[in-house]
This record gives structure tokens, C-alpha cells and sequence, in this order.
């Protein structure tokens, strides 16, 4: 039976962690220069509604490491753009290649486009998940900390896919979680009900010091996200002091480490002195965008 990467809620906590051990030997091989070609010869049909650097190059880049070969979809240039059903166009896709990545804005599309197609379906990206950045953010955490148990993790700033994202990772790995939003730009109460069922430790507040006291992981992203272009000068006045500078880094740990998942708007969420600090890793975690991903790609096709 075929398995899918739609959210981190889908898979258990054992599952997800053998996705980490299996990143960190691709990883080693790669900088090692050791071939693993554990994919040789399959495709991956790579569906973009929303513009990508990171996700795009890592998973091409990706696929071709592991031996493979990826295809670029934009939806504009194909029959998606023109109002075909999805359930046709995922069962088309599974006919002609070995797993699916569709970077969307609803995550009711990728659902639907995993229920119809025979193959692996990954969510690179939808305005409710981010689960594949949410994983090389962890890992990240893994290579600096030593693991993620007993940590507190903190996220400042707007309570959009990302923020879902860390708040299903609390309910699946455990770790506690403190989250800073304005008034008015929650996570969503959906995943927030969800996560409370699970056990989920999560604090919630709208003071961005809350947050922070005592982080071991500081994150946060951008204020106006791909689709949100028009409610920018709004959200720049509402986010006022939710930006993480040195202030914010202050009441974390001494220790703390700093994540943004990229692209920065510098001077908004994040101050250049701390994405540029020595507490920052967020170029690390970029990384590693290429080394999760092989190993959720090994898994689900290999």
C-alpha cells in the first residue's frame, strides 16, 4: 500500500525519526561523495502553483543524487491550468511516473491529488502545511542540539503553514512549544483542537518575550505570505515588535539557536544582525531542505 507526506500528523513519531536517521546517512554519503543511487531510473513529477527556489532546486537536485530524474510542472503550462480534475491529472501522473510533489495553495488539492493517484504524493508546500521544511528544521536542531527531546521550541510571528506545521511536530515528537501572534493571526483552530487532542504542550500568547523566555529554538517567517500581497502594509503595522532581533534573543537560553525557513524579509520578521549572527543556522537549515527530502523521496519510492 502506497504512503504519502501530507502533513506530519499523518506519521508516527518512530516513523518520522527513521526519516531523521535516514537523512543523516544520505547526508554523510553525499559529503563523502559516495554514490546512493536508491532511486535510478524513477521520475518525479514536480506540480508548481506557487513560485519556489529552495523547494524546486532540492528536490531536483535531490532526485538526480539518488540516481533519478525530476520534471518541472508549472500548472500554467499544463492541463491543471486549464481546469482539468484533479483526479484526472493524478492518475494520469501516476501512469507516466514513480511519485508526485505539488506545491499548491490548498491542501484539499493535494488531498484529492493523493487519493487519486497510484503513486507517492509529497506536500512541498500548501497554505496550511509546510511539513518537508518543518522536517529539515527539526534535523536541523538534531546536528546542532543533539536531538529534540527536552527542548522548548518558540515561534513568533504570523500563525500561518509554518506555525501549523511546528505545532503538529509538538503534538507528534512531544517537545514543548511556545507561540507569539498578533491578535487576529492565530494558527488555525482546526490544527490547534487537533494537536490538544494528541497532548500537544503548547503555550500560546501575544507577547513575543512570552515566547521566547527560555527557548532553546527560536522561528519565525514571514509576516505577509505568496497570496498575501495585498495585506502587506497591514501586517507590517499588526506585527509591530514581533520581529525577532536581539531583543527577542535575549530572554531565549544563551544557547539558543535561530531558524527561518527562507526567503527573509530582513528588517521585518528577522533583524540582519540576528539572521547574520552566530546564533543563526538558518543557511544550515536550508541545507538540509536537499537531505530530508532524498530521504522522504528513498522511502516513499525506493
Amino acid at each position: 500500500m502506497k504512503k504519502d507526506f501530507l502533513a506530519l500528523t499523518d506519521w508516527s513519531k518512530a516513523e518520522l525519526d527513521q526519516l531523521f536517521e535516514l537523512t543523516r546517512k544520505l547526508k554523510d554519503q553525499q559529503k563523502k561523495g559516495e554514490p546512493h543511487e536508491l532511486l535510478k531510473g524513477k521520475t518525479l513529477a514536480m506540480i508548481f502553483e506557487k513560485s519556489s527556489t529552495r523547494t524546486r532546486i532540492s528536490f531536483e537536485v535531490g532526485m538526480v543524487q539518488l540516481g533519478g530524474h525530476a520534471l518541472f510542472l508549472h500548472s500554467d503550462t499544463t492541463q491543471m491550468g486549464r481546469g482539468e480534475p484533479i483526479k484526472d491529472s493524478g492518475r494520469v501522473m501516476g501512469r507516466y511516473c514513480d511519485g508526485i510533489m505539488i506545491r499548491t495553495y490548498s491542501q484539499d488539492v493535494v488531498a484529492e491529488l493523493a487519493q487519486w493517484s497510484q503513486v507517492p504524493v509529497i506536500n512541498g508546500l500548501t497554505d496550511l502545511y509546510h511539513p518537508c521544511q518543518l522536517m529539515a528544521d527539526l534535523f536541523t536542531v538534531i546536528e546542532h542540539k543533539g536531538g529534540y527531546e527536552g527542548l522548548t521550541f518558540a515561534w513568533i510571528g504570523d500563525g500561518n503553514n509554518m506555525a501549523n506545521s511546528w505545532i503538529n511536530a509538538a503534538a507528534v515528537f512531544g517537545f514543548e512549544l511556545q507561540i507569539a501572534t498578533p491578535k487576529g493571526y492565530e494558527p488555525n483552530p482546526t490544527v490547534v483542537t487537533r494537536a490538544e487532542q494528541m497532548g500537544a504542550r503548547i503555550r500560546y500568547s501575544n507577547d513575543p518575550l512570552t515566547a521566547a523566555d527560555g527557548a532553546d529554538v527560536l522561528s519565525t517567517d514571514v509576516w505577509a505570505s505568496m497570496g498575501q500581497e495585498e495585506e502587506a502594509e497591514k501586517r507590517r503595522e499588526a506585527f509591530v515588535g514581533y520581529q525577532l532581533d536581539n531583543r527577542v534573543l535575549a530572554a531565549a537560553h544563551p544557547d539558543a539557536i535561530v531558524l527561518h525557513c527562507l526567503p527573509a524579509h530582513r528588517g521585518e520578521e528577522i533583524s540582519d544582525a540576528v539572521i547574520e549572527g552566530k546564533q543563526s543556522v538558518v543557511f544550515d537549515e536550508a541545507e538540509n531542505r536537499l537531505h530530508v527530502q532524498k530521504a522522504i523521496l528513498a522511502t516513499l519510492m525506493g
